[in-house]
């Protein structure tokens, strides 16, 4: 399992917020670049980057910011967030950005997430996939930064793309984010019996190396992690078993 650091942009600035509220958010006064280098200095192959501006306006809000990020070629960068047209994900790749990172229109748009993955090419394309579980036990859906809500579930959105080649996705436990309260280990094993095909990026919750331990047992192909990396709460030494290229 690949442990991927995370980034969140909100006007330019690092950001985190707590379980997916805008209004509860933690600015970390760190230069998102440098912050970038760090993480390449510690081992780090991969980062995953979201446009938190993106992610509820729809519109890209840190573009400039993202193609500086991608034009250091330090780390090969995931981006997602208000990425809801080909020509948005085309631009991206332009820039340097190794993977898409779709989110709402998978929902929404759900031809232009199939799209992308023929264009693209499935390696090229993850789909991001917010859920609260609901009191059934059921993942639900969620879009537009968190806040709109759908019936459809965690297993019947996947199965809408698996035909089409469908291989990364990175599941996100709204109620587990920013949290620190440990990742919903039991929702990716469930993931992985439903859907082996499918390298389950894991979102939500970390906070120390025996989290991704714990997720590497399950069969996870990665582990986000924001929050406990900012604030240093894995060791570089903790972290080396989980910071090859996957």
């Amino acid at each position: 399992m690949q442990l991927i650091p995370s980034i969140d942009l909100r006007g330019g600035h690092c950001v985190r917020l707590f379980k997916g509220a805008f209004d509860a958010e933690t600015r970390y006064e760190l230069d998102p670049s440098m912050l970038l280098g760090r993480y390449a200095d510690m081992g780090a192959s991969w980062l995953h980057v979201v446009d938190l501006d993106g992610a509820r306006d729809g519109v890209m809000g840190n573009r400039a910011l993202l193609g500086q990020m991608a034009a250091l070629g330090r780390l090969k960068m995931q981006v997602g967030g208000g990425l809801r047209s080909l020509a948005v994900m085309e631009d991206l790749f332009a820039a340097g950005v190794s993977r898409a990172v779709i989110g709402s229109a998978a929902v929404e748009q759900p031809e232009i997430a199939r799209t992308a993955l023929q264009r693209f090419g499935t390696e090229a394309v993850c789909l991001a996939i917010d859920v609260r579980v609901d009191e059934g036990g059921v993942p639900r859906v969620r879009t537009r930064g968190w806040v709109t809500e759908h019936p459809v579930s965690l297993w019947d959105l996947i199965a809408q793309f698996q035909a089409d080649g469908l291989r990364h996705v990175l599941c996100t436990d709204i109620e587990r984010d920013g949290a620190l309260g440990g990742p919903n280990v039991a929702l990716y094993e469930e993931g992985l019996k439903r859907c082996p095909g499918i390298a389950w990026q894991a979102s939500g919750g970390v906070r120390d190396a025996a989290d991704l331990a714990a997720l590497a047992r399950v069969g996870v192909a990665a582990a986000i992690s924001g929050k406990a990396l900012l604030e240093g709460r894995m060791t570089t030494e903790e972290l080396q078993p989980f910071l090859r290229d996957a």
